[in-house]
């Protein structure tokens, strides 16, 4: 089933699809390790749901809410 990061709730893991993110912050996101194929984690989502707190290639990483909803991943649990 495929979903926006955004979407998940803290514990789910998923598999990246697509980024969608442009410019400066697409880049930094893919040099971070957030490509298709890459397994992540939600760690933890903010009272508002911003920030969104995601676990990659072994380290954490935080996101904005509206770039989060860019990246398309495959629901594994």
């Amino acid at each position: 089933m495929q979903a926006r990061l955004s979407d998940l709730k803290p514990g789910s893991r998923a598999r990246v699809v697509r980024v969608a993110l442009k410019g400066p912050a697409g880049r930094r996101y893919r040099e971070m390790g957030l490509i298709p194929g890459e397994v992540v984690k939600v760690v933890r989502v903010a009272p508002l749901g911003d920030p969104v707190e995601i676990e990659v290639k072994g380290y954490r990483l935080s996101m904005r809410k509206d770039e989060a909803s860019q990246v398309i991943v495959e629901v594994l649990e």
